[in-house]
């Protein structure tokens, strides 16, 4: 049985059982705040004590991205990489870029403890999501006719939004909005929310 020892609310978590929950990936979740063993035992498989940590057999990979692409690659079904690596690269690509600029904020908003930097990252984020949105009206998916690692990626930044208290409304963002709605309602992002994460949106 495949272990991924996960976070409750963490979005580099959430990105990784996203990808899961798309490819129908039998696995055992261990949330680390509710298993004080597993607490433990991750300090012996990770040598950062980091979720989100898979555990295949004898291997363990840590690192999102790491973690995300050998899921996609072992399980080909539905795949979510192009199979040319021109593709694969500009979509690598993107997903470089969306690290720098939209994931990297969302994750100084959930860390940091200085208030004058997370607002600065907020403001960033939600300006540079606004000025994007003509990219969410090119393609069914980002950038993409098809989903892939890059909205199991984004996703998850999006449903965390209210709680980072960034408002993008219809007017100022429709295609983003239209985007998030798509990919919200799919059935899988459904089953990869935990409970605590589900919160996130419920005074939406």
């Amino acid at each position: 049985m495949m272990a991924l020892y996960s976070s409750e609310n963490c979005l580099n978590c959430h990105r990784v059982r996203f990808v899961l929950a798309e490819k129908g990936i039998n696995v055992e979740i261990i949330h680390v705040e509710q298993d004080r063993a597993a607490t433990a035992d991750l300090a012996d498989l990770n040598p950062y004590s980091e979720t989100p940590t898979l555990v295949d057999r004898d291997m363990v990979l840590y690192g999102t991205w790491v973690v995300a692409e050998y899921l996609d690659e072992r399980y080909p079904h539905p795949p979510l990489m192009p199979v040319d690596p021109v593709s694969r690269s500009r979509l690598r690509l993107a997903m470089y870029r969306m690290n720098r600029d939209w994931i990297e904020a969302g994750e100084i908003i959930e860390t940091s403890g200085g208030e004058k930097k997370v607002a600065t990252a907020r403001g960033q984020l939600r300006d540079s999501l606004t000025a994007s949105d003509d990219l969410f009206g090119l393609t069914p998916y980002l950038l993409n006719d098809e989903l892939s690692l890059v909205d199991c990626a984004l996703a998850p930044l999006l449903w965390r939004l209210p709680s980072y208290d960034i408002n993008l409304d219809q007017r100022s963002a429709p295609n983003l909005n239209r985007y998030m709605e798509r990919m919200f309602q799919r059935d899988s992002f459904q089953r990869s929310l935990t409970e605590v994460e589900r919160l996130l949106r419920e005074k939406d």
